[in-house]
């Protein structure tokens, strides 16, 4: 079985290296330095993790993120990114590992990719569409808590899993392939290759609602 984990840090890696330091993300306020420097801290330092989930701990993140920042050149920081986690660390468990980074590394991938002023949606491996399609009805309740309205996530074939329950207002049917059903359930809507349906006032509320992840 291929670890699509590895595969998307390492082409991430390159994309880093060919674009540099300074180029635009889908991350609000990120560049290409910056995401970098957030993929090394989340997996090398143990002081910087807790704030990349909790809110309250963020400062302590940020501050992190600065020091290695002014420590490492971006060269360095993909070159660490690229080599993969401490042996210390828990993503450097290889069940664990692969577990926590598939959805990660894909989507920050395409956090790189989509910024750019022209990109091609890629055709994924079905190996790997599975894998994120596991990925996304196992998060998706959690990605879409503060959605607007229900949401259900539909493949091209019909399969389908309730993401959110219909609210009083009713729910909208989402349908992509599970790498697009990703990049929508984690906050990037705008270039999610989707088709939404429903209530026609609630389609566009859900394009445009902050999911807060």
């Amino acid at each position: 079985m291929t670890d699509y984990s590895r595969v998307e840090r390492l082409a991430l890696c390159d994309l880093f290296d060919q674009l540099g330091p300074d180029q635009p993300t889908l991350c609000e306020g990120w560049l290409t330095y910056d995401l970098a420097v957030h993929l090394y801290v989340r997996e090398a330092d143990p002081m910087a993790g807790p704030g990349i989930m909790i809110p309250a701990l963020s400062d302590t993140t940020a501050r992190r993120m600065a020091r290695a920042k002014g420590r490492y050149s971006f060269t360095e920081v993909v070159d660490k990114v690229r080599n993969g986690p401490p042996r210390a660390s828990i993503y450097a468990f290889p069940k664990l590992g692969h577990q926590l980074n598939t959805t990660e590394y894909f989507v920050h991938h395409e956090d790189v990719r989509r910024a750019q002023p022209s990109y091609q949606v890629r055709t994924l491996p079905a190996e790997q569409q599975e894998g994120l399609w596991k990925g996304v009805r196992l998060g998706a309740k959690s990605f879409l808590r503060k959605a607007p309205s229900g949401v259900v996530l539909r493949r091209p074939d019909g399969t389908t899993s309730v993401a959110k329950r219909p609210t009083e207002r009713g729910s909208v049917t989402v349908t992509g392939d599970p790498a697009e059903l990703v990049l929508f359930c984690m906050g990037r809507q705008q270039v999610a290759d989707v088709q939404l349906e429903g209530d026609a006032e609630l389609v566009e509320r859900l394009r445009s609602a902050s999911f807060g992840v």
